[in-house]
């Protein structure tokens, strides 16, 4: 397993992401918006991509009638809300690991200076569009954490039900898709009373790059800040952190 995916996996258990988010409800809420109005309506259903969204909406604990009045709004029922973009940045942290990430925003302006800002105070720098999106390949990613001994069962289980590829790295294991197939491999894992951390859609990186100590830490760091922004939704890397990097970050705050 990649050393930014154990990054994601660590951040979901200590409930960082959601602790650090004031706005959280505003960016799941935008999320569903953008899901409605460019994956094919309000049906979850009908909407993978809703779906998704609202799945994991549920799982940060959005009440559901908050979530169903964000589908009624960015289906055109109510209030029609803000106008939303949705916007890709790219770029280097330290140490050279290529930076990818999502935003949803209102004001493509103010995005794009709150991002270039996080990356110069980092020591990295924000990116020409296609400068390490190639590196990059949208995926269905589902992770989860089990006992190491039943490891190898459940990544054969996720062979059997059309997984592409499965990566074991102790108790951790990562499970890539193709993104239509996402759905139908969550499904047959749970269906054999396998429990998913998430499942969702991804970037998979093709190479990775693997940093020293120092700039390990200095990359978590700017990952950590970028995710803070209130219109950053989510952000990957093909950053490769030491294990040792990994479990101070585990054990701080």
């Amino acid at each position: 397993m990649s050393g930014h995916s154990k990054w994601s996996t660590i951040k979901r258990a200590k409930g960082v992401a959601d602790a650090r988010r004031g706005q959280m409800f505003t960016q799941l809420s935008r999320e569903i918006a953008i899901a409605v109005r460019q994956g094919g309506g309000g049906d979850p259903d009908l909407n993978y991509r809703l779906r998704l969204a609202i799945d994991r909406a549920r799982s940060r604990n959005m009440p559901m009638d908050t979530i169903e009045r964000a589908i009624l709004r960015a289906s055109g029922g109510g209030d029609a809300g803000e106008q939303l973009d949705e916007v890709t940045y790219e770029g280097y942290g330290p140490g050279g690991a290529a930076i990818l990430l999502h935003a949803v925003t209102p004001n493509r302006n103010r995005t794009a200076s709150d991002v270039r800002s996080v990356f110069t105070r980092a020591g990295g720098s924000l990116g020409e569009t296609g400068c390490v999106a190639w590196n990059f390949d949208n995926k269905g990613i589902i992770t989860l954490e089990v006992d190491e001994d039943s490891a190898e069962e459940v990544a054969l289980l996720a062979i059997d039900a059309a997984a592409e590829d499965v990566q074991v790295d102790g108790g951790y294991v990562e499970i890539y898709t193709a993104p239509e197939a996402l759905e139908q491999v969550r499904k047959k894992l749970e269906g054999c009373g396998v429990g998913t951390s998430s499942a969702e859609l991804s970037m998979k990186p093709r190479s990775v790059l693997s940093l020293g100590d120092k700039e390990a830490e200095q990359t978590l760091r700017l990952l950590d800040s970028l995710e803070e922004l209130e219109d950053v939704q989510k952000v990957y890397s093909n950053a490769d952190f030491p294990d040792q990097v990994l479990e101070r970050y585990r054990e701080e705050g």
